[in-house]
């Protein structure tokens, strides 16, 4: 593996010399023969841990700062789950994806395919600040294992007039700093906080919030991949649209709405009604169960009644903590959509990104962006699509939608430690807040090992400020609130069940 790493990193971009095919070639030769005796794990492309045991997530070891933090956080006396809080996942154990994704894969790929994509942008003499910053932080996260956190730098006078820019930049440094003063690593500090925190320093570095480089200020590196993922969404969304339309104003509509934003294209459509918008609802159970095959906890139901007494009351006001652009954000448009259309929802507020994460994270600009484009699709290819960003369209004309970003949703804070302000205003006018996503999911259980039965409800719902429903596919190793015999028989259907997307969950929590 060591001989194989030259050649699978990025930067290696030199042709192979006939002794460096040999040793390629001998070097595969030697990891087939040998990879039979390797675990599972080891050799299996998404498997990063050892097989769990059925329903207990594995003991980590624990961050002293991390407690301290959890501590000092206690004292205020805020909502917390009301289960004991286990500790926060570090990514100091090889094999891991959390030590993976900061060893290697963010410095690798996530940055490496960043600069590949804006190439052209980085070598000009605009960008040289830029570039070389870039390259300063991609040397830290070459040597994560020992390179120690260090705090944002300080804002120029003008950006501390910025009232936001300044509450945001004192957030970070709360938040980073036990890890810092503790003289902590990108590893042995909690990947959560680590992981978001990549993603500002890569601002930081690029001068995203520096306006005396226009060239660099508000300048989104992510663009371009969020864009292919645009561009590549309308066939699949011209499907989906013509059954959003024909979605009952019923519970089973909801249920339907929820499940296409949970499954997206894997909804199996084959066994859709030929005639829904003129059918009997019964005719939609067998779509909800083959959407059903792979819950892992199922809160449809529990759902779909909440949502039914805010339509009887004239509707509510629904937030969307949106996650990724794309095909993905299409189906939290089409939720919404339905959601206000059958009278769930008099309005949709989404709770978006403040700066450019993740790679293909939501901003307001990407989701204006994809309804404007939707709303100018060629009728006679996407009729269904045209329509449905015609409708979405009017809905931000009449405010029946909404955009909020928020530094928040772009830290890795746990979302029991949110602020006060954003947690009083979902307390005071969220009738029913929807969590899209992995990242978020994470953040919803403060990115720990809970038991994976232990119950939403107690882990979430007890501390959270309004209704809450996670729609979340399974992409990292935490979980809570899953059915024991779902959980055995994902483990015995697939090794990867954890992390590959295959299963889902569906968990409403009462909040407080």
């Amino acid at each position: 593996l060591t001989l194989l790493r030259p050649f699978r990193n990025n930067r290696c971009n030199k042709k192979m010399t006939t002794a460096s095919r040999k040793n390629l070639f001998l070097t595969a030769l030697l990891f087939r023969s040998t990879s039979a005796f390797l675990p599972s794990y080891y050799t299996k492309r998404n498997s990063f841990l050892p097989p769990l045991a059925m329903t207990k997530s594995p003991p980590r070891e624990e961050s002293a700062a991390a407690k301290a933090a959890d501590a000092a956080f206690a004292a205020k006396g805020k909502p917390l789950p009301t289960l004991p809080i286990p500790p926060p996942l570090l990514s100091t154990t090889p094999g891991s994806w959390a030590y993976d994704t900061m060893s290697r894969r963010v410095d690798e790929e996530i940055l490496q395919r960043t600069y590949e994509e804006n190439e052209d942008e980085f070598n000009t003499p605009e960008f040289a600040t830029a570039l070389a910053n870039m390259e300063a932080l991609r040397e830290e996260l070459r040597n994560a294992a020992t390179t120690k956190l260090r705090h944002l730098l300080p804002l120029s006078d003008e950006q501390a007039k910025d009232e936001e820019r300044a509450e945001e930049w004192q957030q970070w440094h709360d938040m980073l700093n036990p890890y810092v003063e503790a003289g902590d690593t990108w590893l042995t500090a909690p990947w959560m906080v680590t992981e978001f925190f990549v993603y500002r320093r890569f601002m930081e570095a690029i001068g995203y919030f520096d306006p005396s480089n226009e060239a660099t200020f508000m300048w989104d590196p992510f663009v371009k991949a969020k864009r292919a993922g645009l561009d590549t969404s309308y066939a699949s969304a011209e499907n989906l649209m013509e059954k959003v339309q024909a979605l009952p104003n019923t519970k089973e509509g909801v249920e339907l709405a929820a499940a296409f934003a949970l499954w997206g294209n894997k909804m199996d459509l084959s066994i859709w009604p030929a005639d829904a918008a003129n059918s009997d609802v019964d005719v939609f159970s067998n779509v909800l169960a083959a959407a059903a095959d792979n819950l892992l906890h199922d809160d449809f139901i529990i759902l779909a009644n909440h949502c039914e007494t805010l339509r009887e009351k004239k509707g509510g006001v629904i937030d969307i903590i949106v996650d990724n652009a794309g095909f993905e954000l299409v189906t939290d448009l089409a939720l919404a959509d339905h959601l206000v259309a059958s009278g769930v929802a008099r309005e949709i507020r989404f709770q978006l990104k403040s700066h450019p994460t993740f790679v293909s994270d939501a901003l307001e600009k990407d989701l204006m962006e994809t309804i404007e484009t939707y709303a100018a699709l060629d009728e006679s290819t996407y009729p269904f699509a045209k329509k449905a960003g015609q409708r979405w369209k009017s809905y931000i004309d009449n405010k029946s939608w909404t955009c909020h970003e928020n530094s928040f949703w772009v830290q890795g804070a746990a979302m029991w430690e949110m602020p006060d302000k954003l947690s009083k205003d979902l307390n005071a006018n969220c009738d029913l807040a929807f969590v899209k996503g992995d990242a978020n999911y994470r953040r919803l259980l403060g990115d720990r090992y809970w038991d994976y039965t232990s119950p939403f409800q107690d882990v979430v719902g007890a501390y959270f400020p309004c209704p809450v429903c996670a729609l979340r596919t399974l992409k990292a190793e935490v979980g809570c609130g899953m059915d024991k015999e779902q959980v055995e028989r994902a483990s015995s259907l697939d090794d990867n069940w954890l992390v590959n997307g295959r299963f889902g969950v569906v968990h409403f929590g009462t909040g407080v």
